[in-house]
């Protein structure tokens, strides 16, 4: 080959080499600033204030999502009943009772295949007194909320509800619940509710709020689950889950649907989620202990105080992008908090955007600690990966990070994600 010849073909090499790293560089750079700028807001489309799903400005990192004072009346913080002017019901095998106007209905007794239904106006309050009351059914719920404005279920003895064959339907509804509720519901009280079910424990529809009394739950599916919001000031909760201990999803709209914990003792054995909401879980204070595939779920995790010791075979702590309300984050503002991963393709925090750790105490043992697409920070607390702690977050990314030999990556040039 001729000298010029050889000289056009090492400049066409050097060319196309310097081309491909040109382009690599030129993607993980532009990566780099597009999770930057993601990462700087919470919200991909409408934004966030204290105790709103959606309202104006955006999500300020360090701030509760929702303020636990706007979330339950003085009501629904009362444990007790005003028995001044209360109906009592005492139950019998097969006879079905029905409320319809508003009021204080006292229920107890023991039967089987009795449903207590309550078809009040949709501006009645409905407040039902379980004082030692024992239900056990075939197919239909023990208690059915068909309409009122609120029911609140008010423990005042020791009571227990079961279900143990498959739910029968009420026309186009399925009613699979033992405690089942179109409307909003609030459980309080002073005693100890125990909930057997072949399908669900508790349901409802609406909004489900939490503010004392102790729940023993042993559910085939969800232990409690809600289409709005699950809201909880205080309790003791022993929750058996075949999938997901504390469920909230509504399939009509992706923005609304939240848990809330602002206190509580929890502990939850799950065979998919411990917590599971579609936009977002927040936690404020309380004592969780979860044995569960994954300990919690949604797309944006909240955790500013609480005690929280996850056990998980899949993800610690995972937000996936399942609402189009929320860049899926997982802010990690203050409390104590141990995941203990399985082994195997486990990750203890794994995030479909970003990782944020402004405060509190992480500590995470397993292969992989933390996993995100978008960028992972620390500004404050204590982060501690397999017993050292750390000041920087590790990324263990599908197909690693850096050197040749992977394709591009997130930010490390060619040996990133994804290998060509």
């Amino acid at each position: 080959m001729k000298k010029s010849m050889k000289i056009a073909v090492a400049a066409l090499v050097a060319f196309m080499i310097l081309g491909t790293w040109a382009v690599g560089f030129a993607i993980a750079e532009a990566d780099k600033t597009s999770s930057a700028e993601a990462s700087s807001t919470a919200v991909q489309t409408g934004t966030l204030s204290s105790g709103t799903a959606l309202a104006s400005g955006t999500v300020t990192t360090g701030t509760p999502i929702y303020d636990k004072s706007e979330l339950f009346s003085d009501r629904d913080l009362q444990q007790t009943a005003d028995l001044t002017e209360a109906v009592t019901y005492a139950v019998a095998d097969g006879q079905d009772i029905t409320i319809t106007e508003a009021g204080v209905y006292v229920l107890t007794g023991q039967a089987e295949d009795v449903t207590v239904y309550v078809a009040a106006d949709k501006e009645d309050k409905v407040q039902l007194v379980l004082d030692g009351l024992a239900i056990t059914n075939g197919d239909a719920p023990a208690i059915y909320v068909k309409s009122a404005d609120k029911v609140f279920v008010t423990t005042a003895g020791d009571s227990a509800l079961a279900v143990t064959g498959a739910f029968s339907s009420d026309g186009d509804t399925h009613t699979d619940g033992v405690i089942f509720s179109k409307s909003d519901l609030v459980l309080n009280g002073t005693a100890t509710l125990t909930v057997t079910s072949s399908e669900n424990g508790i349901v409802g529809k609406d909004d489900l709020k939490i503010t004392g009394g102790t729940y023993l739950v042993s559910a085939q599916s969800k232990a409690m689950e809600a289409n709005d919001s699950i809201r909880i000031a205080d309790g003791v909760f022993e929750l058996t889950a075949g999938t997901d201990g504390l469920h909230a999803e509504n399939d009509d709209d992706d923005t609304t649907d939240y848990i809330y914990l602002g206190g509580g003792t929890f502990t939850i054995q799950a065979g998919d989620d411990g917590l599971h909401a579609t936009a977002v879980i927040q936690v404020d204070d309380g004592e969780l202990t979860i044995a569960a595939a994954e300990g919690i779920e949604a797309t944006y995790v909240q955790l500013n105080g609480g005690t929280i010791a996850i056990s998980s075979w899949d993800d610690g702590i995972n937000a996936a992008q399942k609402s189009k309300a929320y860049r899926a984050t997982v802010e990690i503002n203050g409390g104590d908090i141990t995941i203990a991963m399985g082994a195997g393709d486990t990750d203890g925090v794994d995030s479909n955007g970003d990782i944020l750790i402004n405060g509190g105490t992480v500590s995470i043992t397993g292969n992989s600690t933390f996993d995100y697409d978008g960028t992972g920070t620390i500004t404050g607390g204590t982060v501690i990966v397999n017993g050292q702690q750390v000041t920087t977050l590790p990324n263990q990314m599908m197909g690693g990070r850096g050197g040749f030999g992977g394709g591009w990556g997130g930010n490390g040039g060619f040996g990133g994600r994804r290998g060509w």
